[in-house]
């Protein structure tokens, strides 16, 4: 392979860091360590105090002082019941409870496909409290491949499946990904989602997933694309840095609502690039 370009290695293990740094958050997404249901009447829930329920339209939560429980956002005691409303896909973290502070555990308040649930968010998880970082592939320049984007006319929403079998989920596709990577001898078509100023998000299976061997990756992985730049053919180029493909939060744990690929969104070859699978099932 040669002499590794110095700077894109040194950019790439920056982003390593950053990344391992925001999983690592107190009661990030290695903290989760339920996802219930809420009923329609008042009914206690697993590793959480007081009274949960919901009409389908807002959550409401009873608790009296001895159950320790707290709003997240202003710290004041729960006393009382309380409620709160949220949309499709809106998550809120509500209230807290344990621990020296009274906060060692969040609950997090969630609508997804109509109906209210809550996470418990943990930050004496094990699963964070072991964290040493998501294991990779080496950075391989040779999966740093240029493409172009192919826009539709219009968004077109197109029904998926979650990591949650009870939950369904939408992909917005803005357009496709046109791309070759090492060991294809075709052209790859990934569909796309638009993100925020633009930049472009692709959900994709491989033949690396799986943890029985010859896997060594998540069920799927997603990637980031930077907004497609306009070339002097007019088409709309993009850069697919496979280096950065990461783990939906479903890799590290149970409680994830994370979208599948859309039908088709598969390479028929392995990408050794990225994250790989942060610990075995049996882990």
């Amino acid at each position: 392979m040669g002499t590794l370009p110095a700077a894109k290695v040194e950019r790439w293990q920056r982003f390593r860091d950053n990344r391992n740094k925001a999983l690592a958050a107190r009661h990030g997404w290695l903290t989760l360590t339920s996802f219930q249901w809420l009923e329609d009447s008042p009914a206690a829930v697993e590793l959480a105090p007081g009274l949960w329920s919901t009409d389908g339209t807002t959550a409401e939560l009873t608790a009296v002082p001895a159950d320790g429980l707290s709003l997240v956002e202003s710290g004041e005691p729960v006393s009382g019941t309380i409620s709160a409303a949220l949309a499709d896909e809106e998550s809120l973290m509500w209230v807290q409870f344990g621990g020296p502070g009274g906060d060692q555990v969040v609950v997090e308040l969630a609508m997804r496909a109509g109906h209210y649930a809550i996470r418990t968010r943990d930050s004496a998880s094990p699963v964070l409290t072991g964290f040493a970082g998501v294991p990779t592939f080496d950075y391989n320049p040779e999966w740093e491949v240029a493409g172009r984007f192919e826009p539709y006319p219009r968004p077109v929403d197109v029904p998926i499946a979650t990591a949650n079998p009870l939950v369904d989920g939408i992909h917005r596709t803005v357009g496709e990904v046109v791309f070759r990577v090492p060991g294809s001898a075709h052209e790859c078509r990934l569909q796309a989602e638009e993100e925020k100023l633009g930049a472009l998000t692709v959900t994709f299976h491989d033949e690396t997933n799986g943890a029985a061997p010859p896997g060594q990756t998540a069920d799927w992985r997603k990637l980031s694309l930077p907004r497609p730049r306009t070339d002097s053919s007019g088409n709309a180029t993009v850069v697919l840095d496979f280096n950065r493909a990461i783990n939906y939060p479903s890799a590290f744990t149970p409680y994830g609502t994370c979208p599948m690929p859309v039908r088709n969104n598969s390479l028929d070859v392995r990408v050794e690039a990225g994250e790989k699978l942060p610990y075995t099932r049996e882990d």
